[in-house]
């Protein structure tokens, strides 16, 4: 893979007008597509189960019940004034405005609260029904809006209405704003990185072209294939980290090379196939967890899977195609000013910091602190005063002439075979340094903040977002609210027992039974009067728990129906099947939470198999699974605490508690998985490149930091930054996700990659780079590095141990 990636990065060097081109007419074709065959407005929300009691019972209401097949709307009136509803001319204003109703696009019917008998006992609320014949995602993209104008007219001194019910839930929320603050914050970031704002804006400009292409051409698809307004956020949140992160990790490796000295050609090429090919490996174990969500056999999170391996994929073909095009039009105009901040960086991580070791791990300098002496003869640090230099090896010293460790005084080399380090540590190593020192120490405050953290999510509950959790302003949460407080919360989210009276002698009495018993079951407040079908012999029958529709007496009460069919059915002779917005959603959550341990176990252990073939150890893929399992865990805790237990929720515009989303713990497995993935082999592969050139385990694991570091940093803060953006979404499904995915790259990145890791690759020192050797000969060299394209450049100021010529 590497020499194939380098291959086509100088083809793209060299064809860049050609590639950029190709890459403008992708995305317009994208744009020509989406208008002709898609767009937003076709965007389906819909939740649906192929397969489940509750989707086969509405899949038969269709052509049974019509009416009630489709989705459905509540107009709210509420008497202000000390006045009822009952009065009449507040009783005449409603049966006006149900007049318009009935008149607004695409409903099918409108049930008058005078007569379903729905006012609340105080007099002053009223709840009308309104049905549609089709699903949400089949509404016309004005229905709704008609019918709150229909309505509006009631809305006088005395009365107010509020429209909701479930055809305003998961309605498409707006994401512009993110996507500004996002790109925003990665290009001040970026821009911080590189000390460059032509260097900062190209893996923007990169990513933007993989996002218009992935967004438009998904659009383009709604016209044929269901897709929901989260799948498309979540492509647009995913391929923009992404895109950004693999750019910065191409760049920053282009960059290092121009800095010694490269002609931009040789190192673009380079930089595609040694970066790019980590960049691949990562993509592409994103592309799997994220396909592998097609197995659950969720339409809705189906899509979201696909959606967003699409974008990722696009993203990864922009890293190796169009981004060393990009470079070839930059030039040398890349390539850090000499004497400035970022030339001296550069050349600090590619020389002054390099092991001065031998391939033995010996130390330089024995513990009784003998002085390593440059060139001019100046200390590099304190001790007895005898020099190194007296020995069959010239002077440790830089070109120079300049001190290798400067004044800090600090040895070269301990016993230990630590690299020479001083003045030339940056951030990242001074904090390796730091949790190296006492690993065990550290690796028990990971695991024991890491568990504090977790503990919320033994008790996490899942279902699918309610009008509920909308912004507290909006229509449709302060009719849900108005509801559950005058007529009890289990209006807001009605069951539908569809009976199948047509083997019983008598269909009427048949069905009136089935509601009696199901009357007398706990958590029931009211049943409703059987709708029957005679032609069908089928009877509808609705039923009110006294529990709000996420609340787990709810699905209690959802599985007592079906555990009680054997009964019914032989007091009855009919079948019953449960249905409505609320089963559906119990149907989901079940259906997710059986699908979640199979899928994790195939994620871990592709994680186990991918990184024992990349890093060719049996600690590394261990440490990194465990990792991982503690960075989901600790994520969890932290969505339940914040969206569920109402934990400084406050800050991010969560105004009520609620049950976790049940699509969230499987995307947030996907998703974080092949992003560990992304940090994992971008730092773990330089120690091992360490290890390999040098034999010191803990020299490694700083050279690793000091080579990678400050990249993998300044990609975490970027990847939070962007999924950070999308808090403002009005959604609250998206704005769980959001939040798990920001939370969840801040801990995988800062406590388990930068902190976890090297306190574990510091304890097990020599064992963590260990394989078996039947193993060894069985696995494939995969190179993720490119180690065979050739070493990568030198600094001119590298520390140098060169035999001496004197006698």
């Amino acid at each position: 893979m590497p020499a194939f990636l380098h291959r086509l990065g100088r083809l793209a060097f060299r064809r860049r007008r050609r590639m950029l081109a190709l890459w403008l007419a992708l995305v317009a074709a994208a744009v020509v597509c989406m208008t002709a065959f898609g767009g937003t407005g076709k965007l389906d929300n819909t939740f649906s189960i192929p397969g489940s009691e509750s989707q086969r019972a509405l899949d038969r209401m269709k052509t049974d019940f019509p009416t009630f097949s489709g989705t459905s709307a509540q107009i709210v009136f509420t008497a202000t004034d000390g006045q009822k509803v009952t009065d009449p001319a507040d009783s005449a204003r409603i049966r006006a405005a149900l007049g318009a109703a009935a008149s607004a696009p695409q409903v099918a019917k409108v049930v008058s609260p005078f007569d379903a008998h729905t006012i609340s006992a105080d007099g002053t609320t009223a709840v009308a029904q309104v049905r549609y014949e089709v699903p949400q995602s089949a509404l016309e993209p004005n229905a709704l809006d008609a019918l709150k104008s229909a309505v509006s007219g009631a809305n006088q001194q005395g009365m107010r209405v509020d429209v909701g019910g479930s055809a305003f839930g998961n309605a498409p929320s707006e994401s512009h704003r993110s996507d500004i603050i996002g790109v925003g914050v990665a290009l001040v970031i970026l821009t911080l990185t590189f000390g460059s704002l032509l260097t900062a804006g190209i893996p923007v400009v990169t990513a933007l072209f993989g996002v218009a292409t992935a967004i438009f051409g998904a659009l383009s698809l709604t016209g044929t294939v269901s897709i929901s307004s989260t799948a498309q956020s979540l492509a647009l949140m995913i391929g923009l980290a992404v895109g950004i992160d693999y750019a910065l990790f191409i760049v920053s490796r282009h960059r290092f090379h121009l800095a010694h000295g490269m002609e931009p050609e040789e190192s673009a090429a380079l930089a595609v196939g040694t970066a790019g090919s980590a960049v691949v490996f990562a993509g592409l174990t994103v592309v799997i967890a994220m396909t592998g969500l097609t197995v659950v056999g969720i339409p809705y999170l189906t899509a979201m899977g696909l959606a967003a391996a699409g974008a990722v994929l696009i993203a990864v073909l922009v890293a190796t195609t169009l981004l060393p095009a990009i470079l070839g039009f930059a030039g040398t105009r890349l390539t850090p000013g000499p004497g400035s901040r970022a030339m001296r960086r550069e050349q600090a991580v590619g020389g002054a910091g390099e092991d001065a070791v031998g391939a033995t791990g010996d130390s330089l300098a024995s513990a009784t602190g003998e002085n390593v002496l440059s060139s001019t003869g100046d200390n590099v640090a304190g001790g007895t005063g005898e020099s190194v230099a007296d020995g069959p090896w010239e002077g440790v010293a830089s070109r120079t002439g300049e001190s290798v460790a400067g004044g800090t005084g600090e040895h070269v080399a301990s016993r230990t075979g630590e690299h020479v380090a001083g003045a030339a540590a940056n951030a990242a190593e001074r904090w390796f340094r730091l949790v190296t020192r006492r690993p065990l120490l550290t690796l028990v405050a990971v695991v024991a903040s890491l568990g504090a953290l977790a503990w919320p999510a033994h008790d996490m509950r899942l279902a699918l977002p309610d009008n509920g959790t909308a912004p507290t302003s909006s229509s449709q949460r302060i009719a849900f609210d108005r509801v559950g407080e005058k007529l009890g919360p289990g209006f807001n989210g009605p069951l539908l027992v569809l009976a199948d009276t047509s083997h019983s002698s008598d269909p009427a009495t048949a069905a009136q039974r089935v509601a009696a018993t199901i009357g007398a079951l706990p958590d029931v407040a009211t049943v409703g009067k059987p709708v029957a079908n005679p032609a069908t012999h089928t009877a509808l029958i609705q039923v009110i728990p006294d529990s709000a529709p996420s609340d787990p007496a709810t699905k209690t009460l959802v599985n007592s129906i079906r555990d009680d069919r054997a009964a019914i059915l032989r007091d009855t002779g009919a079948t019953v099947q449960v249905t409505g917005s609320t089963a559906v959603s119990v149907d989901v959550a079940a259906k997710l939470n059986s699908a979640l341990i199979p899928f994790a176990a195939v994620v871990i252990g592709l994680s186990l198999l991918l990184l024992l073939l990349v890093f060719r150890s049996l600690v590394v893929p261990l440490k990194a699974a465990a990792g991982f399992l503690l960075s989901i865990a600790a994520t969890l805790g932290a969505v339940v605490g914040v969206f569920q237990l109402g934990h400084l929720g406050s800050l991010i515009g969560v105004d009520t508690t609620g049950p976790v989303s049940s699509f969230l713990p499987i995307i947030l497995l996907a998703v974080l998985f092949g992003l560990a993935m992304d940090y994992e082999v971008f730092l773990v592969s330089r120690m091992r490149e360490s290890y390999l050139h040098t034999g010191n385990p803990l020299g490694a694991v700083h050279s690793g930091a000091r080579h990678s570091g400050r990249v993998v940093t300044a990609a975490a803060l970027i990847m939070t930054s962007v999924f950070a953006a999308f808090l403002t979404s009005d959604s609250t499904m998206l704005k769980q996700i959001a939040f798990a995915l920001a939370a969840g790259v801040l801990l995988d990145a800062f406590v388990i990659r930068m902190t976890f890791v090297p306190a574990v690759l510091a304890l097990t020192r020599h064992a963590a780079w260990w394989l078996p050797k039947w193993l060894e000969r069985r696995l494939p060299d995969l190179d993720i590095e490119g180690d065979r394209l050739g070493p990568a450049p030198t600094a001119p100021e590298s520390v140098a141990l060169t035999p001496s010529t004197a006698d």
